[in-house]
């Protein structure tokens, strides 16, 4: 295994945990209607450990690499979307106010982006 390779596995590692983080707290708090931290954690890393994959596997161009743009790009408005609604319910949150159904956005999104990332 290249030194490539053990950065890129890592990085899964982390974009996995980033996905459990927002699915996982989602399920956490469904009853509260609050965003916690760690949904906002995980979607922050969910991005940039997104971004950092699709840059390394475009760069080692081989069989297990692979990059589908159009696959990506739905991938990222949808980690975008999550990440959105993460930002602004914590924001109203802190402010006492109604976080309305960011809560079920951002966990229904990121339940979505993982249906995108196995099943396409």
């Amino acid at each position: 295994m290249s030194a490539m390779d053990l950065v890129y596995n890592l990085l899964v590692v982390l974009h996995l945990l980033g996905m459990a983080a927002v699915v996982g707290g989602w399920i956490a708090v469904r009853n509260g209607r609050t965003v916690i931290a760690p949904i906002v954690w995980g979607a922050r890393a969910q991005l940039v450990t997104g971004l950092a994959l699709v840059g390394i596997a475009s760069a080692i161009k081989d069989d297990d690499h692979t990059v589908d743009t159009t696959k990506i790009a739905v991938k990222l408005v949808i980690a975008l979307v999550v990440l959105v609604a993460a930002e602004i319910g914590t924001a109203r949150g802190r402010r006492g106010q109604d976080t309305g159904n960011l809560l079920d956005v951002a966990g229904g999104a990121a339940v979505v982006n993982v249906l995108v990332a196995v099943l396409w």
